[in-house]
């Protein structure tokens, strides 16, 4: 978990995602990155030196096999407050709308439902758990099937939500995550989405493990070249390095 620490704790202070007196929800999926990072700013939250507060909010899709018990379990053990909000995504995705392309529907619904859910109890931020792969692979994704090179930002305020999204594990690698999560025996709820892993994601995921075969280091050059470049909203802020040197 020290590493883990490490990773959130560079992303959070070169990108200024905590600030003192600040109540975080975590978007809590059940899948390992969203419990990593609940796992991770839990542990945060005991030495930072900004005092802040975490909460967990899980959104009911309509999927009756999911069971979020254990989850609640672990926001116990973690001494979070576990909120759940009831959906009818599924439904209005799958049943109603019969889209095609579902993904893109369905994370604006989640994502709206989510920062509603947050502020209504309280929160003046969101986490959301995507990491370092993640951000490579979005920014192919726009390049190949957009033709621009963008992604999403590490902090973006949302006026109309009155929220701020993080993004706290841009640092870290999803094989550190798959490892830790098996380590903290996380309570992994299975994702019974009929298109689950059949996505231009994956895709995407399957091209660049082909790169990374014969070129090593290609994500890591990737991801040097948004901060280098810069996207907007991707220049760290270096002076935090400097000043914990001097």
């Amino acid at each position: 978990m020290q590493k883990m620490l490490s990773y959130v704790r560079r992303a959070v202070d070169q990108y200024h995602m905590i600030e003192e007196g600040d109540v975080i929800a975590v978007g809590v999926s059940g899948g390992k990155d969203s419990l990593a990072l609940l796992s991770a700013l839990a542990g945060l939250r005991r030495f930072y030196p900004k005092k802040f507060e975490v909460k967990a909010i899980t959104l009911e899709m309509g999927y009756d096999e999911m069971d979020f018990t254990p989850v609640a379990a672990l926001c116990q053990k973690l001494g979070v407050e576990f909120i759940t909000e009831q959906t009818d995504i599924k439904t209005v995705v799958f049943d109603i709308r019969k889209e095609e392309n579902p993904c893109s529907l369905c994370a604006n619904m989640r994502r709206g439902a989510l920062n509603s859910t947050a502020k209504a109890h309280g929160c003046n931020k969101v986490a959301l758990g995507h990491h370092f792969d993640d951000v490579v692979e979005t920014v192919l994704m726009s390049l190949l099937y957009e033709g621009r090179f963008s992604c999403f930002l590490p902090v973006t305020y949302l006026d109309r939500a009155g929220v701020t999204v993080i993004r706290p594990m841009v640092y870290t690698p999803e094989s550190y995550i798959r490892s830790l999560a098996k380590r903290l025996e996380l309570p992994i709820v299975h994702n019974p989405c009929p298109v689950d892993g059949s996505t231009k994601r994956e895709e995407i995921k399957q091209l660049l493990r082909s790169l990374e075969h014969t070129n090593p280091g290609v994500r890591q050059r990737i991801f040097g070249a948004i901060q280098r470049y810069p996207l907007r909203g991707w220049a760290p802020d270096k002076t935090v390095r400097r000043k914990k040197s001097e």
